[in-house]
């Protein structure tokens, strides 16, 4: 767990990097000399990506965690314990569109809303809270939070840059709240020193955005930029804060 110069590395958790923005969040990262631990559901897909990772010269681990299931978020906790002893960087990236049949407002179905909010917030503070014991013991701990600009009420309101979209009471809705969230957390650790953000990596070509018809103009890899920056700030850097690749974004 050194990197080039010898020092001890950084040590970051990517949850959903076995493709997409995790992914390239993850090979950015080691890209930096940061050890990255591949967390993914499927324990196959995260030894392929954690392995593609460590041929291009990353020092890259896969860690089974699903954020829906805590047991699996506790055991991975306590493989951390057990290897690294602490965690530097949380970058709670692992999300879910949905069913976009069932998120109309008016005749939403609960159960599309229940799983869209089972991973992309009760998700986020489960693993969070799960790893703060070991946050706390790295000289500058960052946590991200991976969300979108769909979160934003600013952009939804009338004439905003979102206004055109049909309203959506799952996703959009899952990352409004996913962006209070932060502030809270961020409210709650800056004394402890924990900086807490949420990127919007834009609209980029995955999986996840495919299937919805949002426009896409952007890499999975342009997108990862922003939550590498925000998992990488020095100790005077933000806190509780909305940022994509242009700064900061209204709420």
């Amino acid at each position: 767990m050194t990197d080039t110069t010898g020092s001890i590395s950084k040590i970051a958790l990517i949850t959903g990097a076995n493709k997409g923005i995790g992914y390239e969040t993850a090979a950015r990262l080691a890209a930096l000399g940061t050890t990255v631990l591949v967390a993914a559901r499927d324990p196959d897909r995260g030894r392929e990506a954690a392995g593609t990772l460590r041929a291009t010269g990353g020092d890259a681990h896969p860690v089974t965690l699903d954020v829906t299931l805590p047991d699996t978020v506790t055991a991975a906790a306590a493989l951390i314990e057990r290897r690294f002893g602490r965690l530097d960087i949380l970058v709670n990236n692992a999300g879910v569109a949905g069913s976009l049949a069932g998120q109309s407002p008016g005749s939403a179905d609960l159960d599309t809303v229940r799983a869209v909010f089972d991973t992309n917030v009760f998700g986020v503070i489960t693993v969070t809270d799960a790893l703060l014991p070991l946050l706390s013991r790295s000289p500058a701990p960052r946590i991200v939070n991976v969300s979108s600009g769909v979160g934003s009420l600013t952009a939804h309101a009338p004439g905003g840059s979102m206004a055109w979209l049909p309203g959506s009471a799952a996703y959009a809705t899952s990352k409004t709240a996913l962006n209070a969230l932060t502030v809270q957390y961020a409210k709650d650790l800056r004394e402890a020193g924990v900086l807490v953000n949420a990127a919007d990596p834009g609209g980029c070509d995955t999986d996840l955005t495919r299937p919805t018809g949002f426009p896409v103009r952007r890499t999975a890899a342009q997108g990862a930029a922003v939550v590498v920056r925000l998992a990488t700030l020095g100790a005077d850097g933000p806190t509780g804060g909305f940022f994509d690749d242009a700064g900061p974004v209204a709420w």
